[in-house]
């Protein structure tokens, strides 16, 4: 079994999904006032990461976090439906080029998979109509169909990346040489090596060097 294995921001859809939250949350009609409790958590650990204080990965994870224990107690329910909100508007803004790469692999029978560490709900609402085998994201902890109050979020950046993908597949058996990766940033280099045919789609500078390097295909 062959596998095509696709990032999210900045791979199929060509932004970053963590600003257009914030905007979304500060400008929501019922969930508005939650952005100052949401926002007043992450700005010491932004100035600090900022300063170079605090790494990139734990703020990034420290920020997903915050963001989703603002809803409090909230249902599963309403945070589906807000998730469902701004995820029906990013799925107009798909990149053409990933959707095409899609479902040519779909028609050649590869395993597809979308792994990212933006929020599972969301990943599920971009892509209501586009079909991949499997979603991987970062799943929101709940309990008795309520918000899990301070749980810690089980954020997919990085090794974890891997970890999930193998640890999915590991039942099945993979050809990997003529498997398939699209990334855009250095943290997608652990998935980007898995695979024969790792491409860099709009890659940020240290991994567009990277790929030259090893001459990986390069989509801009």
């Amino acid at each position: 079994m062959k596998v095509a294995i696709f990032d999210f921001d900045g791979t199929l859809f060509p932004e970053e999904t963590f600003p257009l939250l914030m905007r979304h949350l500060k400008k929501h009609p019922i969930h508005f006032q939650k952005y100052r409790k949401f926002f007043l958590r992450i700005l010491p650990v932004y100035l600090a990461y900022k300063c170079k204080l605090y790494p990139e990965q734990k703020m990034k994870e420290y920020s997903m976090w915050a963001y989703i224990s603002s809803f409090g107690s909230s249902s599963k329910t309403e945070i589906e439906q807000f998730f469902s909100q701004i995820g029906g508007i990013m799925s107009q803004n798909l990149s053409d080029s990933m959707l095409h790469r899609l479902e040519q692999h779909k028609k050649e029978g590869y395993y597809t998979m979308l792994v990212s560490g933006a929020y599972e709900p969301l990943l599920n609402s971009v892509t209501e109509d586009v079909t991949f085998d499997c979603i991987i994201g970062s799943s929101i902890p709940y309990e008795d169909e309520k918000l899990r109050k301070n749980a810690a979020i089980n954020y997919i950046y990085g090794e974890r990346k891997t970890d999930f993908i193998t640890k999915h597949l590991s039942n099945m058996k993979v050809d990997w040489q003529n498997s398939f990766a699209y990334g855009d940033s250095y943290s997608d280099l652990n998935v980007l090596e898995l695979v024969g045919n790792p491409v860099a789609v709009n890659p940020e500078p240290r991994l567009l060097e990277i790929a030259n390097h090893h001459k990986w295909e390069i989509i801009s």
